[in-house]
Parts: C-alpha cells; structure tokens; sequence
C-alpha cells in the first residue's frame, strides 16, 4: 500500500514537472518587469518577431542602443519587436535605477523601444527567459557580455542568437529578422 502510494505521488509530481515544462516552450510564457513598473508579460507580442537584448549604460557597446532604435524604427510596422533589458551582470556597467537608465536612454539615444526593469541574464540567478533561451539555443547562447541579442520568431521560438559583437544592423541580424516579419503591403 506505502508502495503504490509513493508511485501515485511520484507520477503526479512528475507529471506536474512536465507540465511545468511544457509550459515553458515557448517565449510568451515568460513575463519581464517593465522599467516603468507593472508585468511585461511576452504574451502581449505574440505573434510578433522579438529581438532580446541584454543592454548597459557604461558599456563600450552602448552605442549599440542607436542601432537598436535605428532597427526598431524601420521594422516596428512589420511586426517587430525589440526588448531592452537592462543588466549590471557584466563588469557592473549598469548601476543605476530604473529610472535612471530610461532617462538615459531616452535624452541620449532617443530610445522608444520597451524596456524591462534591470534583471540577471547569467548565471544561476537569470531570468527564467534566460535560462529558457540557453536551453533552446545551446550554452554558447548564453550571455557573456551586454549587447548579446536573442531572436524570437512570431511563434514564440528561440531561432538565434548574435553575440555583442554583432551589431543590429550587421546583414547577419537583418538577414535573419526580415523573413519572420510581415510582408510590407504595396
């Protein structure tokens, strides 16, 4: 009887702990604080191509959010999306508030695009999207730097990752972004 007892909760732990994973297939299943406060939730782009990307104020790469603006502003009508989150992760290049680093953002790059509230992206402690989109991807996805960019197709997929390195407007990112937008009308 103690036997067929442990068996019955052993399937239904189980059974929960795929459930749980299943649950997590895909990007619109996780949520983000968005840097004004309140739920982010992914869900809300479904259907949508979104460009992840792990930023920082005081990063070598920081130019980079120009080119993020840049891409943003010409795609956003056909249906993409990119992210900012913001991460002190690597060499502590993002210490201040939230508000602090949406005001930078916008009186220096003119940046519109969404933004989260600072996260983790590495280690034990990041983000469940992080450690969701190490799994789908491979190890070498994961962040290792700011700037590291993660493409998500309208299907909430992982399809691709691009290391800081890889500037947004690089043939690469492009190359990869505008088959999983929407055909421009015309």
């Amino acid at each position: 009887m103690i036997k067929a007892i442990f068996l019955a909760v052993a399937i239904l732990v189980g059974t929960g702990m795929a459930a749980a994973a299943a649950d997590r297939d895909i990007a619109y299943d996780f949520s983000f604080t968005a840097i004004d406060g309140g739920r982010l939730p992914l869900a809300s782009y479904r259907g949508k191509t979104l460009l992840v990307v792990n930023t920082a104020s005081f990063c070598g790469f920081t130019r980079q959010y120009a080119e993020l603006q840049a891409l943003w502003s010409r795609y956003r009508d056909r249906g993409l999306v990119v992210l900012g989150v913001p991460s002190n992760d690597f060499g502590s290049q993002e210490p201040g508030s939230e508000a602090e680093i949406k005001q930078f953002c916008e009186v220096n790059f003119a940046v519109d695009f969404p933004l989260t509230a600072k996260e983790h992206v590495a280690g034990a402690n990041a983000h469940p999207f992080y450690k969701w989109s190490h799994e789908k991807l491979g190890p070498e996805s994961a962040p290792h730097w700011n700037f590291h960019k993660i493409l998500v197709a309208p299907n909430g997929a992982a399809v691709r990752f691009f290391p800081t390195m890889t500037s947004p407007l690089s043939d690469a990112v492009i190359g990869a972004i505008e088959p999983l937008l929407e055909k421009p009308e015309g």
